[in-house]
């Protein structure tokens, strides 16, 4: 991360790419790289969410189950920033729908794997289409957002939460009643995302024509590179707290309530349903609300207002469980559409970096997190994890180290 924010900082006050502020919104770009989204991360969710079924039928230990998401989280992680760099300077709107198509290719291999070093290899390719889909989805968004930036990113992040939400709940209907083979009829999603991505292409084709040779800009701030360095490292360590805890739930919740309370895998996708429904809320909100009030306090708000009750939930029943899970997930969520924007106004005219380095470290936090906290489930007891993950939120408070960019 050193050297990425030392060549970040050094751009923030040098002239950048052309503003989209002079474009209307669009929002039906925006909708539809929003259900692209849905799609793509609907189908991400689909690998934890049969984890249990794979974990019994395939005699897998935590630390493997653990390996297969962190397979998954490093390969979209490490690639996303490069895509992303890469793209600024030369943009490449195929990519977008051959990125679905190694997500295609890694549910059919993920539908009749039979041995763990296939799932790894099924989970390497959903991580390379993922990588190739973020960076350049989320510069499209800002491109239509019209110059509201907030409103564009949450609506795109929210079509990657909901997707996250449904995807529990289509694998316990799905997958798990009846075989893994069943993964297959996720294709047609797939499908329909390769279409939905290739109209997306043509109309960036169109912008991309229509702004070429526009007047550059500066950037809107005074800041300094160092301080534009460190505010960077900050929101690097908030997305840390961040992942890491929403690790604990997106790979674990299932195992957690199961240990402790004795549910069945179904009705225990039903309460994850709940909580990443809870983040796609909470997504959607903070993105508008970070446009009239200031991202800075959004992120505030966001990771330290979820700690009190991330540290109540390891010392609850089964109701309050399902009650306090409903609330970090709205309170937490809206901390990433924020963050995203804040380091895009820090380092303007480094769109698709920025959404790379940002989204790269959310797969990979999230993909260390669940290999690390696996490793711990085998060693000390799911139950366990959840009391030392509690404190992850109190990190919120190094949001005090940002600057206030209206006032810069």
């Amino acid at each position: 991360m050193t050297t990425e924010t030392s060549a970040l900082a050094a751009n923030a006050a040098t002239p950048v790419a052309p503003s989209n502020t002079a474009h209307p919104l669009v929002m039906s770009i925006i909708l539809a790289v929003g259900g692209a989204h849905l799609i793509n991360d609907m189908i991400q969710a689909l690998l934890p969410s049969i984890y249990p079924m794979l974990k019994a039928n395939y005699h897998l230990s935590f630390t493997q189950v653990g390996l297969i998401t962190l397979t998954f989280q490093i390969t979209a992680s490490l690639l996303q920033p490069w895509i992303g760099m890469y793209t600024d300077r030369h943009p490449q709107p195929w990519l977008l729908p051959s990125g679905a198509v190694m997500t295609v290719l890694g549910i059919l291999l993920l539908a009749w794997a039979g041995s763990f070093p296939a799932f790894l290899v099924a989970a390497a390719l959903i991580g390379v289409g993922s990588s190739t889909f973020h960076p350049e989805a989320s510069r499209i968004a800002r491109m239509a957002s019209g110059g509201r930036y907030g409103l564009a990113q949450s609506t795109f992040q929210v079509g990657g939460n909901t997707g996250q939400a449904f995807g529990p709940l289509l694998a316990a209907a799905i997958v798990v009643p009846y075989g893994q083979g069943n993964v297959a009829w996720f294709v047609l999603l797939g499908l329909l995302s390769i279409f939905v991505l290739s109209r997306v292409s043509g109309w960036y084709r169109g912008h991309l024509a229509a702004t070429r040779g526009r007047a550059r800009v500066l950037a809107q701030h005074s800041l300094s590179p160092a301080t534009v360095r460190r505010a960077l490292v900050v929101l690097a360590l908030l997305v840390f707290s961040k992942y890491f805890y929403m690790a604990s739930f997106t790979s674990y919740f299932t195992f957690y309530l199961i240990d402790r309370f004795n549910l069945s895998v179904a009705s225990s996708q039903l309460y994850l349903f709940l909580f990443l429904g809870a983040v796609a809320v909470g997504t959607f909100v903070g993105g508008p609300i970070g446009d009239r009030i200031g991202r800075k306090l959004v992120i505030w708000i966001s990771i330290l207002g979820a700690a009190p009750f991330a540290l109540l939930l390891p010392h609850v029943g089964l109701f309050w469980t399902g009650v306090l899970s409903v609330i970090i997930g709205l309170v937490i969520s809206s901390a990433f559409s924020a963050i995203v924007v804040y380091a895009q106004e820090l380092v303007p005219g480094k769109v698709g970096l920025i959404a790379g380095v940002f989204f790269g470290l959310m797969f990979g936090f999230g993909g260390i997190a669940a290999a690390y906290l696996g490793h711990l489930a085998d060693l000390y007891g799911i139950a366990w994890v959840y009391g030392l993950c509690a404190f992850l939120p109190l990190a919120g408070v190094l949001t005090v180290m940002l600057p206030n960019l209206k006032e810069a």
